[in-house]
């Protein structure tokens, strides 16, 4: 099993910054990535960024310039640094592990951006 825990999430101002935390445990074995998805109300679930074990990235274009993701393997955490939070990026935002063709999903933290 794999256990995925997040943290950071709340409200912000637009214009604000966030930064997102995610713990990977248990039978974590070798990873492939892991990255960050987020659901708005009434939307489907989008990629927001993600990082393989080799460190290459992607991100939405949404959100290209504004939010960085890093990983320290050696911690199995993943984090994802939030900047010119916008209202449109508020979500439940999930922690994402992908290895031998599994996704593993975290509970989810909300992040608001709001006046």
């Amino acid at each position: 099993q794999v256990q995925l825990v997040e943290s950071g999430g709340g409200l912000v101002q637009p214009g604000g910054s966030l930064r997102l935390s995610c713990a990977a445990s248990g039978s974590i074995g070798s990873i492939n990535a892991m990255g960050w998805y987020r659901q708005a109300p009434g939307k489907q679930r989008e990629l927001v960024a993600r990082i393989t074990n080799g460190g290459t990235t992607n991100y939405a274009d949404s959100v290209k310039g504004r939010f960085t993701i890093s990983r320290d393997n050696a911690k199995n955490t993943v984090n994802l640094q939030m900047n010119s939070l916008k209202p449109e990026d508020t979500a439940v935002y999930y922690c994402n592990l992908y290895k031998l063709g599994k996704n593993y999903w975290g509970q989810g933290t909300q992040v608001t951006v709001s006046s």
